[in-house]
């Protein structure tokens, strides 16, 4: 019945005012005390699952975009990270809402819906499942072509209310952030809610191997052989990968030209609402 109701509402275009945007591998927690963040969203789903564990007593919010990477690690790591925001001894309980994937070919949206359940389930803490719109529950057919139906999905910190949702700004950082993700990176936790600040990096890796040969295919060939589902995936996937791997072309030694002195990347919100990058050195 709530996959139903999710699925029956069209996808709000959610502005970058109050927003933090999560990209895949990435995870972000804060409450409704938080005076920048008011929203917390991902999209670009298509074998992927967006996670949303939520504490009903302190409202601290989690909201993660899972690739079946490392399902048992990263699932006690946002348990933990809920739960510091959460007093153990005071009401409420712990809710998860999980959202994404499809019918695909390969199954790899099944896989991932079954290894989230199997992670939750083994966690020492009762945990609610509450929104269940994933794989089958998600999924829509054209022409014998399979779609997911929900893409992406934000959280409203203050009052818990979650929808669909498309979002046209995904930054800071877009390009240095997938690429981390490109390059192997485990589940990262982008947000200090205590400072209110965006933190990213420091990364490191190494040249990208083959990435001229990448950049020198056409379309087809990218989404042949970088996407987990080609035919499903948004029309900006390719030109999203393009821009990633011109930007690891770029910096072969993230740790000489973007993080010299091995400190983040520091954003907070301005008073317009809107992430602005702060001098390490003022923190």
């Amino acid at each position: 019945e709530k996959a139903k109701l999710l699925r029956s509402q069209p996808a709000q275009i959610v502005e970058p005012k109050g927003l933090l945007y999560v990209q895949q591998r990435e995870f972000a927690v804060t409450t409704p005390k938080d005076g920048s963040v008011s929203i917390l969203g991902s999209d670009d789903a298509t074998t992927c699952h967006i996670v949303v564990l939520r504490h009903t007593g302190s409202g601290a919010t989690c909201l993660t975009h899972c690739d079946g990477s490392d399902t048992e690690a990263e699932v006690p790591l946002i348990v933990s990270s809920v739960k510091s925001f959460s007093n153990s001894s005071g009401c409420g309980r712990l809710e998860v809402h999980l959202v994404g994937g499809f019918n695909d070919d390969r199954q790899l949206s099944q896989k991932l819906t079954n290894q989230l359940l199997r992670a939750f389930d083994l966690q020492p803490e009762d945990v609610h499942l509450v929104t269940f719109c994933v794989t089958e529950l998600n999924d829509r057919e054209e022409q014998d072509i399979h779609f997911p139906i929900i893409y992406g999905i934000a959280v409203n910190v203050k009052t818990a209310e979650i929808f669909p949702a498309t979002f046209p700004e995904k930054g800071p950082d877009e390009d240095l952030r997938s690429a981390h993700v490109l390059t192997g990176a485990p589940l990262t936790n982008i947000y200090d809610a205590r400072t209110e600040q965006l933190r990213i990096g420091p990364y490191f890796w190494g040249p990208f191997p083959h990435v001229d040969f990448w950049l020198k295919q056409d379309d087809a060939q990218i989404l042949q052989n970088l996407s987990t589902s080609p035919l499903a995936e948004p029309p900006h996937f390719v030109s999203h990968i393009r821009s990633t791997l011109t930007f690891l072309k770029e910096h072969p030694f993230p740790s000489r030209s973007l993080f010299p002195d091995s400190k983040p990347r520091i954003y907070k919100k301005n008073e317009e609402g809107l992430w602005e990058q702060v001098c390490s050195d003022k923190i």
